[in-house]
């Protein structure tokens, strides 16, 4: 499924999370972003290669934070001289390779940042929703097809994040002692990739009313109308009053 769920204000670079998690006074070199506290949550559990460092990084975060993958190669080196982590070298056959391990006060700085509470919320970077945004510009079938298409990938993840779960299930990965927190980041990623397979045969059925996407005619736009009017906040609150005044 071509969509990735970042957790952080919605630009597209890497959140302003500069020194978050650091004490005042850090220097520029120690100002640690979100991605520098996914690679310090990794070399928290062992030590790791730099190829095994990106292929853990997919594993564990490529699902939920995937700019960690890009920057993997470049991460390790920033904590390094900043004193969050070190880096041994060594050679296999003629091959030379770096081993990286968290230092103490890459510890200290993970438990500072795990210790402020999160505020954001997932932000999607999605093409097939940018699709479905501008798809009065196309025909019926376009838009048919590219919901078909957002529910065809959902259900791969779906059979991916299966055949994660019968790994645990059977083994409990390579690091059992993590079972529980894996648990709670696995429901979050099945139920969204739940509700995006829902959304997408929802919208196939609401589409194929259309006559089309720029001119879906007179009803679909009274049932558009209808779905925010009973989304809205003055909604919402009205129904909270319905309840309270039931109660009492």
């Amino acid at each position: 499924m071509s969509a990735v769920i970042h957790p952080d204000s919605g630009n597209t670079g890497e959140p302003d999370g500069a020194g978050r998690g650091e004490p005042a006074g850090a220097s520029p070199a120690a100002a640690l972003t979100p991605t520098s506290y996914a690679v310090l949550g990794l070399l928290a559990i062992r030590e790791w290669t730099t190829y095994e460092l990106a292929n853990q990084t997919q594993r564990s975060y490529g699902y939920f934070w995937a700019r960690a993958r890009r920057r993997i190669y470049d991460e390790p080196r920033r904590l390094a001289a900043a004193g969050y982590a070190t880096v041994r070298k060594e050679t296999v056959g003629r091959r030379p390779r770096q081993c990286w391990r968290i230092t103490p006060a890459g510890r200290q700085a993970l438990g500072r940042w795990l210790e402020e509470p999160a505020t954001d919320v997932p932000v999607l970077e999605f093409e097939g929703m940018l699709k479905v945004f501008t798809a009065e510009n196309g025909n019926k079938q376009a838009l048919l097809d590219t919901l078909a298409g957002i529910g065809a990938a959902a259900r791969e993840r779906r059979a991916v994040l299966e055949t994660l779960c019968d790994e645990l299930a059977r083994t409990g990965g390579p690091f059992p002692d993590r079972i529980h927190t894996n648990a709670l980041a696995m429901s979050y990623m099945l139920a969204v990739n739940d509700a995006t397979l829902a959304w997408a045969a929802e919208s196939e059925q609401t589409v194929r009313q259309w006559r089309s996407p720029a001119r879906p005619g007179a009803a679909a736009r009274a049932r558009a109308g209808a779905f925010f009017r009973r989304h809205a906040r003055s909604a919402a609150d009205g129904s909270r009053a319905a309840e309270t005044a039931a109660d009492d």
